[in-house]
């Protein structure tokens, strides 16, 4: 028998903890609570339950705190998505602030300088130029659609296997939950999104079970780009010739703003396609997006900033903290398609780029030439491998290193030879200030902190990028 999880009653929230979690306690015990916003009285249901701290969820609000707001989407509560959609967006910059701070003294145990003001974004919704949806056989109910359904049981719990095109109930591998309107991105992507569903289900076309690994249509990918530049990605898990070809001139037709559309069959038990060919069904290869003036090329498979606007900020205040006087040798570590490289190379002698993925260094290349630029230079490689005593020796050393890692930071071994490298000047980009922290105190041995700017790219998230700017001792 399942033991039936501990609910605790009548919880003052009384402050924010990192990830988005609120903080509750009790007889001196820390909660950890999802879904409630300081000054909230909750009830919450445990999840994890330590010796001197617990973790659980939000289950009923007796008294709402006067810092929430209405959410503003259908959907929110069940989609894992925008979960502050109930805080204020000031209070939203106020705890990322607050998080950003306390984690670079509480991992970093590093000596900060006052950090400057965290970089709000201008635009709260219909901010990200891409979106992927996944279909399912299986539609997610929530308590109030179970509470009315009438229909006969052929589904687990009773429910019935309804296909569903959206986001992944969080949690939760097979199920879908139905998305009708999503404030992430403008239109026509609620449009798109909606016309392919109702067209599919019209022609009886089987949407992915991702338990059997069997169904026609798999995921779908919207790209907007500030140019108007619109491409989509349908993504098949089988391969019929005769329905792929009608369903991609139904998009082609009641869509012709796409500028780029593109399909993919993907057999394999996973969703990535790094190892997977899209193929170009109607228009253009490439969408085009701008920053700042510069335009960049973007495939279907190319990484780009997914907030263009807040792009434009954060490489601006890249660019400021590089303090570029048009004579150094700027090193771009996970340089991706060359973005930020491309952004401050007007400001420096010369831009080498290092990326693992070499479809991104193929982009950085063509994103260089398309704006003509002469003074970058892109490699393929892990950054730990490529940086030797070799690589110096042909290319100078860095005057300046800028370096944007993935979630999971630098390796302890590229830690290592930019302490090595000793270059006077460090910029590193960030988008998990846990694992930065963590770098910077490694990179403590010779550097110090001397300026830190946090930047707000997905309100109503609790993610946050930060930028920190670091000098030779």
């Amino acid at each position: 028998m399942r033991k039936k999880k501990l609910v605790l009653e009548n919880l003052q929230v009384i402050g924010y903890a990192a990830g988005g979690k609120s903080i509750a306690k009790l007889n001196g015990k820390v909660i950890f609570i999802e879904g409630a916003v300081p000054g909230d009285l909750v009830d919450v249901r445990l999840i994890k339950n330590k010796k001197d701290w617990a973790e659980g969820k939000a289950t009923r609000v007796h008294s709402y705190s006067p810092e929430r707001t209405a959410p503003f989407c259908q959907h929110f509560g069940v989609c894992g998505g925008c979960k502050w959609q109930m805080l204020p967006y000031e209070k939203q910059l106020e705890y990322k602030f607050q998080e950003v701070e306390q984690q670079m003294k509480r991992i970093g145990k590093i000596t900060i300088p006052d950090m400057q003001p965290i970089a709000g974004a201008k635009a709260t919704q219909h901010y990200r130029n891409k979106l992927e949806f996944t279909f399912s056989s299986k539609k997610y109910f929530t308590e109030e659609e179970i509470g009315a359904l009438e229909m006969p049981e052929d589904g687990p719990r009773g429910l019935p296997s309804i296909p569903a095109l959206g986001f992944h109930v969080p949690g939760s591998f097979d199920k879908v939950i139905d998305i009708d309107e999503c404030f992430l991105q403008a239109e026509p992507s609620n449009a798109i999104r909606n016309g392919i569903r109702t067209y599919a289900l019209q022609q009886g076309y089987s949407f992915y079970d991702i338990r059997n690994h069997s169904g026609m249509l798999r995921n779908l990918m919207i790209r907007l780009c500030t140019t108007g530049d619109l491409m989509l990605n349908l993504v098949f898990g089988e391969d019929d010739e005769n329905a792929r070809i009608d369903m991609m001139e139904y998009i082609k037709n009641a869509f012709p703003e796409v500028t780029s559309l593109y399909y993919t069959v993907n057999r394999k038990f996973n969703d990535s396609l790094g190892d997977q060919h899209p193929v170009l069904y109607h228009g253009n290869a490439y969408a085009i997006e701008q920053l700042g003036g510069l335009k960049f090329k973007v495939g279907p498979k190319s990484f780009f900033q997914t907030n263009s606007t807040q792009a434009e900020a954060l490489y601006g205040i890249t660019k400021s903290f590089a303090e570029l006087k048009g004579t150094e040798t700027v090193y771009d570590l996970y340089c991706g398609t060359g973005s930020i490289g491309i952004f401050v190379s007007d400001s420096a002698a010369k831009v080498i780029g290092v990326e693992v993925i070499s479809e991104a260094i193929d982009d950085a290349h063509e994103n260089a030439k398309m704006n003509g630029i002469n003074n970058t230079l892109f490699y393929a490689g892990d950054v730990a491998d490529i940086c030797n005593d070799a690589f110096f020796s042909t290319h100078g050393r860095p005057d300046v290193i800028i370096t944007d890692p993935p979630r999971a930071g630098m390796h302890e071994k590229l830690v290592q030879q930019i302490l090595a490298m000793e270059a006077p000047l460090v910029v590193y980009v960030s988008c998990n200030p846990a694992t930065q922290a963590r770098d910077l105190q490694l990179l403590a041995e010779k550097y110090a902190v001397t300026a830190i700017r946090p930047v707000d790219m997905f309100p109503h998230t609790h993610h946050i990028e930060n930028v920190v700017q670091l000098k030779l001792r």
